[in-house]
């Protein structure tokens, strides 16, 4: 019995959740927008002259639709709990919506109900995912030929990546690791599921794509689904959707931020995945984003300026006009757990920052998070990464950072402005 929801309250929510998470694995976003290897090989036996024609496997939305009107129904209450459920039956109906309509242009509707876009307001209410991406794509350009000077000379293949990943993923999952698969069988260079990560066979790898997959794809993605899975009144806490994907997202850069995986070029990826989504919802159609960002690839392969606009196409419309949004949640994503976690130094509890990994959440379920732990109804997460866990540098980090953001830099600027050559402002 909890001292806040009585018991029977406790088993209809509980009840809802387990109709809502039946619900969701059968809307398998990315796997029903997917494209197999065959696209990117007809398109460059074309020469890269025509546009991919992908064809989705249709999603019978019925089944779903009535576990969440029978969810709903359970849903009868006023708490944070209550709400975080309602908000998880609205985004179940919304992801319905969005797979019975791929290939079409009101596939992007959905999209946007679901992950927003590049114009969508993040953080202060007033910047935007484009705002950051733009300045990214300015400030990284100066340095991209210095960082491939700079790049560490050791090149991997999937096979020595595989070897390092399964020596490194047992001191942290111990028998529940993660298991490591090298395929020609996917697009991206390296993909993960609930326990498994697959690394494409010829793709090329850097030393610093082990630690990013560690702490992405392992330690945050692969963690958080297996504390997630195993609160066993609440298991829906388990299953990646489009409503946890921003703050997932988003804690999966700051993972990479925080290690020191993310370098010049992936961060630069990120913010021009953003720009394309953009360009693609002001007509352009995937050849123009495939040079987009073969223009911008450096010593990447074709097929990876091929795999950066799929992402951008796909499950909407390769003509232009209509884009998956999703890709444009890891910069706003960024920015919001960043925030979150300065907050929640300031709060000098690092319950809160626990908190985090007890499951696939957005930043919006925290309350609800707090209630059912307090009520001793989720359990505390078993996988954490390091950085979360020994928290001595992530605390210095963020106090350190959140006084940092107070200071103004256009007056810091101003001091070396001789010495920079940097332009002085301009006056109204």
């Amino acid at each position: 019995m909890s001292n806040g929801l009585p018991e029977a309250e406790v088993e209809r929510l509980s009840r809802a959740a387990w109709l809502l998470l039946e619900a969701e694995d059968r809307l398998p976003v990315l796997k029903t927008i997917a494209w197999d290897r065959s696209h990117a090989d007809a398109f460059f036996a074309a020469g890269g002259r025509e546009l991919p024609k992908p064809v989705y496997p249709r999603i019978d939305p019925a089944p779903s639709l009535e576990r969440v009107a029978a969810a709903r129904a359970l849903i009868d209450g006023d708490s944070p709990v209550h709400d975080w459920l309602r908000r998880l039956a609205d985004t179940t109906a919304e992801t319905a919506a969005l797979l019975a309509n791929t290939g079409t242009k009101t596939f992007h509707t959905h999209s946007r109900a679901l992950y927003g876009d590049p114009r969508t307001p993040i953080a202060d209410g007033k910047r935007n995912a484009l705002d950051l991406a733009r300045r990214l794509d300015t400030l990284l350009a100066d340095f991209e030929e210095g960082s491939i000077r700079l790049e560490p000379p050791e090149r991997l293949s999937a096979t020595d990546l595989k070897a390092r990943l399964d020596a490194e993923l047992p001191r942290f999952f111990g028998q529940a690791a993660p298991q490591v698969e090298v395929t020609l069988n996917v697009s991206a260079k390296a993909a993960a599921g609930r326990d498994y990560i697959k690394l494409r066979a010829d793709a090329a790898f850097s030393d610093l794509d082990v630690t990013q997959l560690l702490q992405h794809e392992a330690l945050i993605h692969i963690a958080t689904n297996m504390n997630g899975a195993a609160q066993s009144r609440f298991p829906i806490l388990g299953e990646a959707h489009p409503g946890n994907a921003r703050t997932q997202e988003g804690l999966a850069v700051f993972a990479e931020f925080i290690s020191g995986a993310l370098d010049p070029r992936r961060f630069r990826r990120l913010a021009d995945r953003t720009i394309a989504i953009d360009m693609a919802t002001e007509g352009a159609d995937f050849i123009q984003l495939f040079e987009f960002f073969r223009e911008r690839g450096g010593q990447d392969a074709p097929i990876e300026a091929f795999e950066n606009a799929r992402r951008v196409v796909r499950g909407g419309l390769v003509g232009g006009g209509a884009p998956c949004t999703k890709d444009s949640i890891y910069l706003g994503g960024l920015l919001e757990v960043h925030n979150y976690l300065r907050t929640a130094v300031r709060a000098g509890d690092p319950a809160f920052i626990r908190l985090l990994f007890v499951g696939k959440i957005d930043l919006a379920d925290l309350e609800a998070m707090k209630m059912l732990r307090e009520q001793g109804l989720i359990a505390e997460p078993t996988f954490m990464p390091p950085w979360a866990t020994d928290l001595r540098y992530l605390l210095s980090y963020l106090a350190y950072s959140t006084f940092l953001n107070e200071i103004n830099l256009g007056d810091v600027a101003a001091r070396y402005r001789s010495l920079l050559g940097t332009p002085a402002p301009k006056t109204p």
